[in-house]
């Protein structure tokens, strides 16, 4: 007989998108968006499982567990909680719940919770089994992730080389589209390593100058060159026992790559005026939004330094290839918005997720983020509604007017529509609100806008 669960959220699409994933696992899946309709279908019918939302219509999930509790019923229940309120998710463990999970949910640890809480420990009751997990928790800091892997298959298949590749030494190369979190992957890369312990060096190869290079890469000592006035560690010695991260490496000059090169094949490096050479020992992972191979072609790329960095390619699906996704990043930026602007949005209206999904996102994740976050400034109500959204998401003509500063009101407001719109490009922003480039840069410092 299948494990009967019944999720217990408002978000309809996130719940079916929920519903669905454990339906292909094997389970019975009912849903209900509000507390009384949870307390009805508990009342009629038995579940295994109850997955519950803190935030619902009419009251929170703490009510349910009070009502839980007061029934005696045995169901347990998984408290599923943005990380903002991890205090909330503490107080109900202290309820009764089973276990807790941050949103946005990460499907995976999910799904280990769930089994958890279905399978109690050899030899123990449930009941036990309760309190030994609830005092785990009490004793244990939550663990809080900064991202979120998505449910997609596209999504799925990034991981799961992500968990393939990041226990080895491998050189790892990321390919992808502006805005996709390569550095992100990178990171998770070096803290899933044996090198997790050890630093994480990133270096923009695209924001380097020439004749700074060297120095950027191995260092200098003191009068080595005209403004050296004092000794610099590089990014290899930096990095020296962790990894070493490239972006944007196709940007580097010929030259640089010939030095790149002999560096990552001798494993030595020497500092710019130093007669002395150091060993290092460095992961490397790079990234590019290039093409490389066409770049070799070309011959502006190495094709020896390539192949010296490309052990293992790891190809960042754009936006679009993870549109089922795309309401679970867009609640994992709400939350992360509501804690920066110190707002109180629940989710999105049924509208604002189809225009969301409906959206190309030519600026990828980055897009998405800088949308939601401008969203959630200019949202008025409890939730993120179409006119909330910029128009060129919502499909309506985006013009200079509609983000013009000629009229000083809401200023900054306008500045973040039209950053959202140009998927945080200055340039086609500043266009958008009939200002110059070094205007726009001003008036970003004057409000701290990121």
């Amino acid at each position: 007989m299948k494990d009967r669960i019944l999720i217990v959220d408002d978000d309809i699409t996130f719940a079916l998108m929920l519903r669905t994933w454990l339906s292909k696992r094997g389970f019975d899946v009912a849903t209900a968006s509000t507390v009384a309709a949870a307390k009805k279908a508990l009342s009629e019918e038995v579940f295994s499982l109850v997955l519950c939302d803190m935030r619902l219509p009419d009251e929170d999930g703490v009510a349910l567990l009070q009502w839980v509790a007061g029934r005696e019923v045995a169901t347990p229940v998984i408290v599923m909680t943005s990380y903002a309120e991890i205090q909330n998710a503490v107080r109900c463990m202290k309820l009764g719940a089973r276990d807790y999970v941050a949103k946005p949910v990460n499907p995976e640890e999910l799904l280990k919770k769930i089994r958890e809480a279905l399978e109690p420990a050899a030899g123990e009751t449930p009941a036990a089994g309760v309190s030994r997990q609830r005092a785990t928790k009490e004793n244990s800091a939550p663990e809080s992730l900064n991202y979120i892997e998505g449910c997609g298959d596209a999504s799925r298949r990034l991981y799961e080389y992500i968990r393939l590749v990041a226990p080895t030494n491998m050189s790892v190369l990321i390919n992808g589209a502006s805005g996709t979190g390569k550095e992100h992957v990178a990171q998770l890369i070096h803290q899933n390593s044996k090198r997790a312990g050890k630093p994480f060096v990133a270096v923009d190869c695209g924001a380097i100058p020439r004749e700074l290079a060297a120095s950027e890469f191995f260092g200098h000592v003191k009068g080595s060159f005209t403004g050296a006035v004092g000794d610099k560690t590089g990014a290899f010695e930096a990095a020296n026992g962790g990894t070493l991260f490239l972006d944007e490496v196709g940007n580097l000059t010929y030259e640089t790559q010939i030095q790149l090169l002999r560096a990552l094949q001798e494993r030595r490096i020497r500092p710019v005026g130093a007669n002395r050479e150091i060993p290092v020992d460095i992961r490397l992972v790079a990234a590019t939004n290039e093409d490389l191979e066409a770049a070799i072609a070309r011959g502006t790329f190495r094709a020896d330094l390539y192949h010296r960095i490309n052990s293992f390619t790891l190809r960042m699906p754009s936006l679009t290839e993870r549109r089922e996704d795309i309401p679970l990043f867009a609640d994992f930026f709400l939350d992360q918005a509501n804690r920066e602007l110190d707002k109180r949005i629940i989710g999105f209206d049924a509208g604002a997720l189809q225009a969301l999904a409906a959206y190309d996102w030519p600026g990828n994740l980055r897009q998405l983020k800088n949308a939601v976050m401008s969203a959630t400034l200019l949202a008025a109500g409890e939730y993120i509604t179409v006119g909330d959204l910029s128009p060129e998401i919502t499909g309506q003509p985006a013009s200079s007017a509609s983000y013009s500063l000629h009229d000083p009101a809401n200023e900054q407001e306008r500045i973040r529509r039209a950053l959202a719109a140009a998927g945080g490009n200055k340039s086609q922003a500043a266009k958008l609100l009939g200002i110059d480039r070094k205007t726009l840069y001003n008036k970003i410092h004057l409000y701290g806008i990121e």
